[in-house]
Protein backbone atom coordinates (compact mmCIF):
# COMPACT_ATOMS: atom_id res chain seq x y z
CA UNK A 1 0.00 0.00 0.00
CA UNK A 2 1.33 3.39 -1.27
CA UNK A 3 1.02 5.68 1.91
CA UNK A 4 1.77 9.31 1.58
CA UNK A 5 1.32 12.48 3.88
CA UNK A 6 -2.89 12.98 3.61
CA UNK A 7 -5.58 11.16 4.64
CA UNK A 8 -9.12 11.02 2.27
CA UNK A 9 -11.24 13.79 3.20
CA UNK A 10 -14.69 13.39 5.19
CA UNK A 11 -17.55 15.82 4.13
CA UNK A 12 -17.90 18.74 6.83
CA UNK A 13 -21.71 16.96 6.30
CA UNK A 14 -21.26 13.59 7.32
CA UNK A 15 -21.12 12.17 10.97
CA UNK A 16 -18.05 11.89 12.46
CA UNK A 17 -17.70 7.56 14.25
CA UNK A 18 -17.17 7.54 17.70
CA UNK A 19 -14.72 5.47 16.92
CA UNK A 20 -12.83 8.63 15.32
CA UNK A 21 -13.94 10.60 18.61
CA UNK A 22 -12.55 8.35 21.27
CA UNK A 23 -9.15 8.02 20.14
CA UNK A 24 -5.91 10.22 18.86
CA UNK A 25 -6.53 10.42 15.15
CA UNK A 26 -5.65 12.98 12.36
CA UNK A 27 -8.87 13.54 9.53
CA UNK A 28 -9.46 16.00 7.44
CA UNK A 29 -12.52 17.25 5.79
CA UNK A 30 -13.34 18.65 2.84
CA UNK A 31 -17.20 19.61 1.21
CA UNK A 32 -15.87 18.30 -2.16
CA UNK A 33 -14.53 14.72 -0.93
CA UNK A 34 -16.58 11.71 -0.57
CA UNK A 35 -14.24 8.71 0.19
CA UNK A 36 -14.19 7.87 3.71
CA UNK A 37 -14.20 4.05 5.11
CA UNK A 38 -11.78 2.48 2.55
CA UNK A 39 -9.04 2.21 4.74
CA UNK A 40 -9.67 0.21 7.94
CA UNK A 41 -10.26 2.55 10.72
CA UNK A 42 -8.20 0.33 13.16
CA UNK A 43 -5.22 0.57 10.87
CA UNK A 44 -5.53 4.31 11.16
CA UNK A 45 -5.94 4.36 14.94
CA UNK A 46 -2.85 2.73 15.42
CA UNK A 47 -0.56 5.85 14.13
CA UNK A 48 0.26 8.97 15.71
CA UNK A 49 -1.86 11.95 15.10
CA UNK A 50 -4.42 14.51 16.53
CA UNK A 51 -7.77 15.60 17.05
CA UNK A 52 -8.37 19.59 16.99
CA UNK A 53 -11.67 21.22 16.35
CA UNK A 54 -13.56 23.40 14.13
CA UNK A 55 -14.80 26.25 15.87
CA UNK A 56 -17.93 26.69 14.20
CA UNK A 57 -18.75 22.85 13.88
CA UNK A 58 -18.02 20.59 17.09
CA UNK A 59 -17.78 17.58 15.26
CA UNK A 60 -15.64 18.82 12.22
CA UNK A 61 -11.69 18.05 12.85
CA UNK A 62 -8.72 19.21 11.44
CA UNK A 63 -5.77 17.80 10.70
CA UNK A 64 -2.15 17.49 12.23
CA UNK A 65 0.49 16.83 9.67
CA UNK A 66 2.59 14.58 12.44
CA UNK A 67 1.51 11.21 11.22
CA UNK A 68 -0.83 12.51 8.63
CA UNK A 69 -1.46 9.59 6.40
CA UNK A 70 -3.29 9.28 2.79
CA UNK A 71 -3.67 6.06 2.14
CA UNK A 72 -4.48 5.80 -1.79
CA UNK A 73 -3.67 3.35 -5.09
CA UNK A 74 -5.00 0.05 -3.19
CA UNK A 75 -7.97 1.69 -2.25
CA UNK A 76 -7.94 3.04 -6.01
CA UNK A 77 -7.47 7.28 -4.17
CA UNK A 78 -6.36 9.70 -5.96
CA UNK A 79 -5.14 13.03 -4.19
CA UNK A 80 -7.86 16.49 -5.46
CA UNK A 81 -5.49 18.67 -7.46
CA UNK A 82 -6.02 22.12 -7.05
CA UNK A 83 -4.48 24.50 -9.96
CA UNK A 84 -1.99 22.85 -12.67
CA UNK A 85 0.85 21.85 -10.34
CA UNK A 86 0.71 18.15 -9.58
CA UNK A 87 0.59 16.85 -6.06
CA UNK A 88 3.87 17.05 -4.05
CA UNK A 89 3.93 13.67 -2.30
CA UNK A 90 6.23 15.29 0.46
CA UNK A 91 6.26 13.65 4.20
CA UNK A 92 6.56 16.36 6.30
CA UNK A 93 7.39 14.13 9.47
CA UNK A 94 10.89 13.33 7.63
CA UNK A 95 11.69 16.59 5.48
CA UNK A 96 14.57 17.33 7.40
CA UNK A 97 16.04 14.02 8.71
CA UNK A 98 18.58 12.65 8.01
CA UNK A 99 19.07 8.75 6.73
CA UNK A 100 20.76 6.49 9.11
CA UNK A 101 23.89 4.26 7.72
CA UNK A 102 22.88 0.80 6.87
CA UNK A 103 22.32 -1.26 10.08
CA UNK A 104 22.79 1.52 12.00
CA UNK A 105 20.67 2.28 15.07
CA UNK A 106 19.17 5.48 14.98
CA UNK A 107 21.02 7.93 17.20
CA UNK A 108 17.17 9.24 19.10
CA UNK A 109 16.80 5.36 19.47
CA UNK A 110 20.17 4.79 21.60
CA UNK A 111 19.78 8.43 23.16
CA UNK A 112 16.68 6.87 24.61
CA UNK A 113 18.38 3.44 25.85
CA UNK A 114 21.18 5.20 27.44
CA UNK A 115 19.20 7.96 29.29
CA UNK A 116 15.89 6.56 30.10
CA UNK A 117 16.30 6.95 33.77
CA UNK A 118 17.09 10.53 33.29
CA UNK A 119 14.27 10.86 31.19
CA UNK A 120 12.24 9.61 34.22
CA UNK A 121 14.05 11.50 36.67
CA UNK A 122 13.43 14.90 34.57
CA UNK A 123 9.62 14.67 35.02
CA UNK A 124 9.54 13.59 38.76
CA UNK A 125 11.88 16.03 40.35
CA UNK A 126 10.00 18.88 40.29
CA UNK A 127 7.64 17.10 42.17
CA UNK A 128 10.38 16.68 44.85
CA UNK A 129 10.03 12.66 44.80
CA UNK A 130 12.65 10.70 46.45
CA UNK A 131 15.24 8.23 43.66
CA UNK A 132 14.33 5.20 44.47
CA UNK A 133 17.81 3.78 42.83
CA UNK A 134 20.65 5.69 44.42
CA UNK A 135 23.40 4.05 41.65
CA UNK A 136 21.76 6.20 38.60
CA UNK A 137 24.32 9.13 39.62
CA UNK A 138 25.36 10.76 36.44
CA UNK A 139 21.41 11.06 35.96
CA UNK A 140 20.70 12.72 39.46
CA UNK A 141 23.82 15.13 38.78
CA UNK A 142 21.89 16.21 35.24
CA UNK A 143 19.08 16.62 37.12
CA UNK A 144 20.78 18.56 39.95
CA UNK A 145 22.01 20.56 36.94
CA UNK A 146 18.77 20.99 35.34
CA UNK A 147 16.98 21.90 38.44
CA UNK A 148 19.89 24.74 39.44
CA UNK A 149 19.14 26.17 35.93
CA UNK A 150 15.82 26.67 36.67
CA UNK A 151 16.48 28.97 39.75
CA UNK A 152 17.85 30.99 36.93
CA UNK A 153 15.38 30.77 34.56
CA UNK A 154 14.59 34.69 34.46
CA UNK A 155 17.99 35.13 33.08
CA UNK A 156 18.41 36.15 29.84
CA UNK A 157 21.59 33.84 29.52
CA UNK A 158 19.53 30.84 29.88
CA UNK A 159 20.90 28.59 27.75
CA UNK A 160 17.93 26.43 26.23
CA UNK A 161 20.38 24.14 24.13
CA UNK A 162 22.16 23.29 27.42
CA UNK A 163 18.76 23.01 29.36
CA UNK A 164 17.67 20.25 26.61
CA UNK A 165 20.53 18.02 26.91
CA UNK A 166 20.39 17.81 30.72
CA UNK A 167 16.61 17.03 30.73
CA UNK A 168 17.35 14.07 28.16
CA UNK A 169 15.36 16.03 25.22
CA UNK A 170 12.21 17.09 27.51
CA UNK A 171 13.14 21.04 28.19
CA UNK A 172 9.73 22.15 26.55
CA UNK A 173 7.65 19.84 29.71
CA UNK A 174 10.28 20.66 32.25
CA UNK A 175 10.44 24.18 31.73
CA UNK A 176 6.95 24.55 31.08
CA UNK A 177 5.85 22.50 34.51
CA UNK A 178 7.80 24.99 36.46
CA UNK A 179 7.03 28.22 35.13
CA UNK A 180 3.29 27.02 35.73
CA UNK A 181 4.43 25.83 39.29
CA UNK A 182 6.14 29.37 39.44
CA UNK A 183 3.12 31.03 39.09
CA UNK A 184 0.81 29.14 41.23
CA UNK A 185 -1.38 28.83 38.41
CA UNK A 186 -1.64 25.08 38.58
CA UNK A 187 -3.26 25.32 42.39
CA UNK A 188 -5.14 28.89 41.06
CA UNK A 189 -7.37 27.47 38.30
CA UNK A 190 -7.49 23.90 39.99
CA UNK A 191 -5.53 22.01 37.46
CA UNK A 192 -5.38 18.68 37.18
CA UNK A 193 -1.37 17.34 37.06
CA UNK A 194 -2.02 14.14 35.35
CA UNK A 195 -3.72 16.56 32.61
CA UNK A 196 -1.12 18.84 32.53
CA UNK A 197 1.75 16.49 32.39
CA UNK A 198 -0.19 14.81 29.88
CA UNK A 199 -0.98 18.00 28.10
CA UNK A 200 2.45 19.08 27.58
CA UNK A 201 4.08 15.64 26.56
CA UNK A 202 1.78 15.55 23.84
CA UNK A 203 2.54 19.05 22.30
CA UNK A 204 6.33 17.86 22.82
CA UNK A 205 5.44 14.92 20.71
CA UNK A 206 3.84 16.62 17.94
CA UNK A 207 6.77 19.38 17.48
CA UNK A 208 8.64 17.84 14.38
CA UNK A 209 12.26 17.03 16.48
CA UNK A 210 13.62 16.55 12.97
CA UNK A 211 13.29 20.37 12.08
CA UNK A 212 16.56 21.96 12.23
CA UNK A 213 14.88 25.61 13.86
CA UNK A 214 10.91 24.67 14.88
CA UNK A 215 10.84 22.15 17.03
CA UNK A 216 10.73 21.35 20.63
CA UNK A 217 13.45 23.80 21.82
CA UNK A 218 12.88 26.48 19.83
CA UNK A 219 9.22 26.48 21.59
CA UNK A 220 11.02 26.10 25.01
CA UNK A 221 13.01 28.85 24.11
CA UNK A 222 10.38 30.98 23.50
CA UNK A 223 8.42 30.33 26.34
CA UNK A 224 11.48 31.15 28.82
CA UNK A 225 11.48 34.81 26.26
CA UNK A 226 7.89 34.79 27.81
CA UNK A 227 8.28 34.54 31.28
CA UNK A 228 11.60 37.31 30.97
CA UNK A 229 8.87 39.52 29.20
CA UNK A 230 5.90 38.93 32.08
CA UNK A 231 8.46 39.56 34.94
CA UNK A 232 9.33 43.25 32.67
CA UNK A 233 7.68 46.08 35.88
CA UNK A 234 4.73 46.80 33.36
CA UNK A 235 3.61 43.75 33.12
CA UNK A 236 4.25 42.41 36.00
CA UNK A 237 1.82 44.63 38.14
CA UNK A 238 -0.60 44.46 35.18
CA UNK A 239 -1.38 41.05 34.49
CA UNK A 240 -4.13 39.01 35.41
CA UNK A 241 -3.45 35.33 36.22
CA UNK A 242 -5.47 34.42 33.25
CA UNK A 243 -3.03 36.32 31.01
CA UNK A 244 0.02 34.92 32.46
CA UNK A 245 -1.69 31.38 31.99
CA UNK A 246 -2.87 32.53 28.09
CA UNK A 247 1.08 34.43 27.62
CA UNK A 248 2.86 30.68 28.39
CA UNK A 249 0.40 28.45 26.95
CA UNK A 250 1.14 30.60 23.54
CA UNK A 251 4.53 30.45 23.77
CA UNK A 252 4.24 26.83 24.00
CA UNK A 253 2.01 25.96 21.44
CA UNK A 254 2.63 29.14 18.75
CA UNK A 255 4.37 26.57 16.38
CA UNK A 256 2.72 23.49 17.03
CA UNK A 257 3.30 20.98 14.20
CA UNK A 258 5.13 22.97 12.60
CA UNK A 259 5.81 21.36 9.30
CA UNK A 260 9.74 23.05 9.07
CA UNK A 261 8.26 24.52 5.22
CA UNK A 262 7.03 28.02 5.18
CA UNK A 263 3.41 29.33 3.80
CA UNK A 264 5.02 29.90 0.38
CA UNK A 265 5.86 26.56 -0.08
CA UNK A 266 2.15 24.89 1.20
CA UNK A 267 0.11 27.51 -1.03
CA UNK A 268 2.88 26.65 -4.58
CA UNK A 269 2.38 22.78 -3.59
CA UNK A 270 -1.39 23.12 -3.65
CA UNK A 271 -1.55 21.76 0.37
CA UNK A 272 -5.29 21.24 1.29
CA UNK A 273 -4.18 23.37 4.68
CA UNK A 274 -3.62 26.31 2.19
CA UNK A 275 -6.64 26.09 0.66
CA UNK A 276 -8.71 25.33 4.02
CA UNK A 277 -7.25 28.56 5.67
CA UNK A 278 -7.69 29.94 2.34
CA UNK A 279 -3.99 30.83 1.86
CA UNK A 280 -4.34 33.47 5.29
CA UNK A 281 -2.42 32.30 8.09
CA UNK A 282 -2.07 28.95 7.08
CA UNK A 283 0.68 28.00 9.95
CA UNK A 284 -0.51 30.21 12.53
CA UNK A 285 -4.21 28.99 12.35
CA UNK A 286 -3.05 25.33 12.23
CA UNK A 287 -0.98 25.77 15.06
CA UNK A 288 -4.05 27.24 17.16
CA UNK A 289 -6.15 24.45 15.84
CA UNK A 290 -3.83 22.28 16.66
CA UNK A 291 -3.48 23.52 20.15
CA UNK A 292 -7.03 23.54 20.64
CA UNK A 293 -7.39 19.77 19.71
CA UNK A 294 -4.87 18.68 22.42
CA UNK A 295 -6.82 21.31 24.84
CA UNK A 296 -9.85 19.09 24.19
CA UNK A 297 -8.31 15.45 23.81
CA UNK A 298 -6.88 15.77 27.14
CA UNK A 299 -9.77 17.81 28.82
CA UNK A 300 -7.57 20.32 30.55
CA UNK A 301 -10.20 22.87 30.94
CA UNK A 302 -12.76 20.37 31.34
CA UNK A 303 -13.79 21.58 34.96
CA UNK A 304 -13.97 25.31 34.07
CA UNK A 305 -17.32 26.76 32.64
CA UNK A 306 -18.39 26.27 29.18
CA UNK A 307 -18.26 29.62 28.10
CA UNK A 308 -14.46 30.56 29.64
CA UNK A 309 -13.32 27.42 28.10
CA UNK A 310 -14.33 28.75 24.84
CA UNK A 311 -12.99 32.05 25.69
CA UNK A 312 -9.89 31.00 26.14
CA UNK A 313 -9.33 29.08 23.24
CA UNK A 314 -10.24 32.34 21.25
CA UNK A 315 -7.77 33.97 22.98
CA UNK A 316 -5.23 31.44 22.70
CA UNK A 317 -5.81 31.65 19.09
CA UNK A 318 -5.96 35.46 18.64
CA UNK A 319 -2.07 35.89 20.19
CA UNK A 320 -0.83 32.72 18.10
CA UNK A 321 -2.18 34.67 14.92
CA UNK A 322 -0.30 37.33 16.20
CA UNK A 323 2.98 35.60 14.93
CA UNK A 324 2.03 35.86 11.40
CA UNK A 325 4.99 37.47 10.16
CA UNK A 326 3.08 39.22 6.87
CA UNK A 327 1.38 41.12 9.42
CA UNK A 328 4.46 42.72 11.50
CA UNK A 329 3.83 46.45 9.83
CA UNK A 330 0.00 45.92 10.48
CA UNK A 331 0.78 44.86 15.00
CA UNK A 332 4.03 47.37 14.34
CA UNK A 333 1.94 50.23 12.99
CA UNK A 334 -0.78 50.44 15.65
CA UNK A 335 1.99 49.67 18.54
CA UNK A 336 3.78 52.25 17.64
CA UNK A 337 0.65 54.58 17.40
CA UNK A 338 -0.18 53.56 21.03
CA UNK A 339 2.94 54.39 21.93
CA UNK A 340 3.00 57.99 20.35
CA UNK A 341 -0.50 58.86 21.90
CA UNK A 342 0.28 57.22 25.38
CA UNK A 343 -3.24 55.78 25.76
CA UNK A 344 -2.08 52.14 26.45
CA UNK A 345 -3.83 51.62 29.43
CA UNK A 346 -2.99 48.23 31.09
CA UNK A 347 -6.25 48.04 33.36
CA UNK A 348 -8.02 47.60 30.23
CA UNK A 349 -8.46 44.12 29.08
CA UNK A 350 -7.74 44.27 25.55
CA UNK A 351 -4.69 46.46 26.10
CA UNK A 352 -3.39 43.65 28.20
CA UNK A 353 -3.98 41.42 25.51
CA UNK A 354 -2.51 43.96 22.98
CA UNK A 355 0.45 44.15 24.80
CA UNK A 356 0.78 40.21 25.30
CA UNK A 357 0.39 39.77 21.35
CA UNK A 358 3.34 41.97 20.97
CA UNK A 359 5.12 40.54 23.92
CA UNK A 360 5.06 37.19 21.87
CA UNK A 361 6.10 38.65 18.70
CA UNK A 362 8.95 39.82 19.92
CA UNK A 363 9.60 36.18 22.15
CA UNK A 364 9.19 33.87 18.35
CA UNK A 365 12.22 36.45 16.84
CA UNK A 366 14.12 37.18 19.81
CA UNK A 367 17.28 34.87 18.69
CA UNK A 368 19.17 37.62 17.29
CA UNK A 369 18.83 39.60 20.62
CA UNK A 370 20.25 36.45 22.59
CA UNK A 371 24.10 36.20 23.42
CA UNK A 372 26.31 35.82 20.59
CA UNK A 373 27.40 31.97 21.38
CA UNK A 374 22.79 31.29 21.62
CA UNK A 375 21.97 33.94 18.44
CA UNK A 376 24.72 32.27 16.29
CA UNK A 377 23.48 28.29 16.76
CA UNK A 378 19.64 29.47 16.10
CA UNK A 379 20.89 31.39 13.18
CA UNK A 380 22.75 28.51 11.57
CA UNK A 381 19.70 26.45 12.60
CA UNK A 382 17.12 28.09 10.81
CA UNK A 383 19.07 29.00 7.78
CA UNK A 384 19.59 25.34 7.26
CA UNK A 385 15.79 24.73 7.45
CA UNK A 386 15.33 27.66 4.48
CA UNK A 387 17.93 25.88 2.60
CA UNK A 388 16.73 22.91 2.85
CA UNK A 389 13.24 24.03 1.43
CA UNK A 390 15.24 25.43 -1.12
CA UNK A 391 17.02 22.37 -2.52
CA UNK A 392 13.16 20.41 -2.29
CA UNK A 393 11.86 23.80 -4.41
CA UNK A 394 14.82 23.15 -7.20
CA UNK A 395 14.54 19.31 -7.36
CA UNK A 396 10.65 20.09 -8.27
CA UNK A 397 11.33 22.60 -10.29
CA UNK A 398 9.08 25.29 -8.25
CA UNK A 399 10.11 28.88 -7.20
CA UNK A 400 12.63 29.07 -4.83
CA UNK A 401 11.42 31.11 -1.72
CA UNK A 402 12.99 34.19 -1.05
CA UNK A 403 16.07 33.27 1.51
CA UNK A 404 16.32 29.85 0.48
CA UNK A 405 18.30 29.26 -2.37
CA UNK A 406 21.79 28.68 -0.53
CA UNK A 407 23.78 29.67 -3.73
CA UNK A 408 22.90 32.97 -3.57
CA UNK A 409 22.36 33.57 0.13
CA UNK A 410 24.31 33.01 3.45
CA UNK A 411 23.77 32.90 7.03
CA UNK A 412 25.19 36.50 6.96
CA UNK A 413 23.26 38.02 4.43
CA UNK A 414 20.02 36.16 5.71
CA UNK A 415 20.67 37.74 9.61
CA UNK A 416 21.59 40.78 8.38
CA UNK A 417 18.60 41.74 6.70
CA UNK A 418 16.09 39.82 8.85
CA UNK A 419 17.41 42.13 11.87
CA UNK A 420 17.95 45.59 10.27
CA UNK A 421 14.10 45.12 8.44
CA UNK A 422 12.08 43.12 11.32
CA UNK A 423 14.16 42.78 14.51
CA UNK A 424 15.16 45.76 15.29
CA UNK A 425 12.35 47.92 14.36
CA UNK A 426 10.22 46.27 16.69
CA UNK A 427 12.64 46.12 19.38
CA UNK A 428 13.12 49.78 19.39
CA UNK A 429 9.04 49.53 19.81
CA UNK A 430 9.33 47.66 22.65
CA UNK A 431 12.04 49.95 24.49
CA UNK A 432 9.64 52.45 23.95
CA UNK A 433 7.04 50.51 25.66
CA UNK A 434 9.60 48.95 28.82
CA UNK A 435 12.21 50.91 29.01
CA UNK A 436 14.17 48.73 31.18
CA UNK A 437 17.50 46.90 31.95
CA UNK A 438 16.15 43.66 29.83
CA UNK A 439 15.50 45.90 26.26
CA UNK A 440 18.61 47.69 26.87
CA UNK A 441 20.55 44.31 26.97
CA UNK A 442 18.18 42.54 23.47
CA UNK A 443 19.41 45.70 21.88
CA UNK A 444 23.04 45.73 22.71
CA UNK A 445 23.26 41.85 22.09
CA UNK A 446 21.31 42.57 18.93
CA UNK A 447 23.89 45.81 17.75
CA UNK A 448 26.91 43.71 18.46
CA UNK A 449 25.70 40.08 16.72
CA UNK A 450 24.70 42.36 13.79
CA UNK A 451 28.22 43.11 13.69
CA UNK A 452 29.75 39.82 13.88
CA UNK A 453 27.47 38.79 11.08
CA UNK A 454 28.74 42.08 9.30
CA UNK A 455 32.65 41.01 9.80
CA UNK A 456 31.74 37.72 8.50
CA UNK A 457 30.68 39.15 4.64
CA UNK A 458 32.84 38.63 2.21
CA UNK A 459 34.74 41.56 1.48
CA UNK A 460 34.19 41.73 -2.65
CA UNK A 461 30.48 41.69 -1.78
CA UNK A 462 29.38 41.77 -5.35
CA UNK A 463 26.80 44.72 -6.16
CA UNK A 464 25.91 46.03 -2.32
CA UNK A 465 22.49 47.74 -3.62
CA UNK A 466 21.26 44.35 -5.39
CA UNK A 467 21.84 42.92 -2.19
CA UNK A 468 20.15 45.37 -0.04
CA UNK A 469 17.23 45.54 -2.73
CA UNK A 470 16.83 41.93 -2.32
CA UNK A 471 16.72 41.79 1.79
CA UNK A 472 13.90 44.74 1.40
CA UNK A 473 12.03 42.67 -0.88
CA UNK A 474 12.54 39.10 1.66
CA UNK A 475 11.46 41.55 4.65
CA UNK A 476 7.99 41.97 2.73
CA UNK A 477 7.71 38.78 2.26
CA UNK A 478 9.52 36.69 5.08
CA UNK A 479 8.84 33.22 4.86
CA UNK A 480 6.68 31.89 7.99
CA UNK A 481 9.28 29.49 8.62
CA UNK A 482 11.11 31.79 9.54
CA UNK A 483 11.92 32.21 13.12
CA UNK A 484 9.09 34.25 13.94
CA UNK A 485 6.64 31.36 12.80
Amino acid sequence: MEVCYQLPVLPLDRPVPKHVLSRRGAISFSSSSSLFGAPDPRQLAQRRGAISYDSSDQTALYIRMLGDVRVRSQVGFEPERRGSHPYLGVDFRTLHSRAESAGSIPARRIRRLFSFQRHLLSSRFLRGAPHLNPLHILDEDYCGQAKCMLEKVGSWNFDIFLFDRLTNGNSLVTLTLYLLSHYGLIELFQLDMVKVHRFLVLVQEDYHNHNPYHNSVHAADVTQAMHCYLKEPKLAKSLTSCDILLGLLAAVTHDLDHPGVNQPFLIKTNHYLAALYRNTSVLENHHWRSAVGLLRETELFSHLPAEDSLNMERQLGSLILATDISRQNEYLSKFRTHLDQEDLCLGNASHRHFVLQMALKCADICNPCRPWELSKQWSEKVTEEFFHQGDIEKKHKLEVSPLCDSETNSIADVQIGFMTYVVEPLFAEWARFSDTRLSQTMLGHLCLNKASWNAMQPEASGSSEELESEQEASSRALPQGSPQS
